[in-house]
């Protein structure tokens, strides 16, 4: 982490790396869906996560894990509901639609920024997150944006992810804590909460033995849940939640070429503009700016 104060160009470069994982996660995720209901599917998927960071909690017994912990409770609460949203919505809607519908996040961002934290975004940020949205829209030409109720369950997790960006900011900022632990209990709360919800509504069938299944789960509870909320719980902590989701605002770019990849859902020349404008935006906001940078 030393590192990482010393070269604030490698936590962008962990930002972008995240944004191309969460783009893949979403292919992965509809694959995974074909063995296994979405609330069993996410207590798998975090229960996993939740095992592999099971050693982090010895941290409780100091004061920063118990920081964690009353930082990851909330937090994980409000990830619960984005991925319920999320992974409904994928269900019901293509991954490519998916993808690009959960870029608005990159709009909405500034302003949730704004009124949660009363701290205005630069003009840039507001610039850079239109310019953005607008590549989303070229991008989206490759997918059937037919509205149903799987794009709203995405835009539902597009609006709570800006509100979770902010979050993490006020309830971690300046505050000591170790990032496995507080994603640890993060993961906790989706798992317990996931087995709850499904239980409510009648239990959920035995687990599948389809090594597919597990090989998704595994390589979603590694790189899109261990590495991907570590790297942003981190990066949320010491910079702005509008730059943050700025540079993950790439997703919808990744997303879309691996539903092409491994869906075949196909990319038109408008939308290959879409996905320059949106890589643009991403990298533009990482230029250093005249003002003094947000801490």
């Amino acid at each position: 982490m030393n590192a990482l104060s010393r070269r604030p160009w490698l936590a962008d470069a962990m930002l972008l790396l995240v944004a191309l994982l969460w783009g893949t996660s979403y292919g992965v995720a509809k694959g995974a869906l074909a063995w296994y209901p979405v609330l069993g599917f996410l207590a798998a998927r975090f229960g996993l996560t939740f095992l592999l960071l099971l050693p982090s909690l010895r941290q409780l017994a100091q004061a920063e894990g118990r920081a964690a912990l009353i930082a990851g409770l909330p937090l994980g609460a409000i990830l619960l509901a984005i991925f319920i949203c999320e992974t409904f919505g994928i269900a019901q809607t293509s991954a490519a639609n998916a993808a690009l519908l959960i870029s608005l996040c990159v709009v909405l961002t500034p302003f949730a920024e704004w009124a949660m934290l009363r701290r205005r975004p630069e003009t840039s940020a507001f610039i850079a997150a239109l310019v953005s949205l607008f590549g989303a829209g070229l991008l989206s030409h490759s997918a059937s944006l037919s509205f149903n109720l799987g794009d709203a369950l995405i835009l539902a997790a597009a609006v709570l992810r800006a509100v979770n960006v902010c979050l993490i900011k006020k309830l971690t900022h300046d505050k000591a804590m170790p990032m496995l632990t507080l994603t640890a209990i993060q993961a906790g709360v989706v798992c317990a909460g996931s087995v709850v919800v499904a239980l409510a509504g009648g239990g959920l069938p035995p687990l599948p033995t389809a090594p597919g299944f597990w090989l998704a789960t595994l390589y979603l509870a590694l790189f899109c849940t261990i590495f991907a909320l570590v790297a942003q719980n981190w990066a949320v902590r010491r910079g702005s939640p509008t730059r943050v989701s700025l540079l993950m605002g790439s997703e919808p770019v990744f997303g879309a070429l691996f539903a092409a990849a491994w869906l075949g859902e196909r990319l038109t020349p408008l939308a290959w503009c879409g996905a320059v404008l949106i890589v643009a935006a991403s990298l533009w906001a990482t230029l250093p700016r005249r003002a003094a940078a947000i801490a």
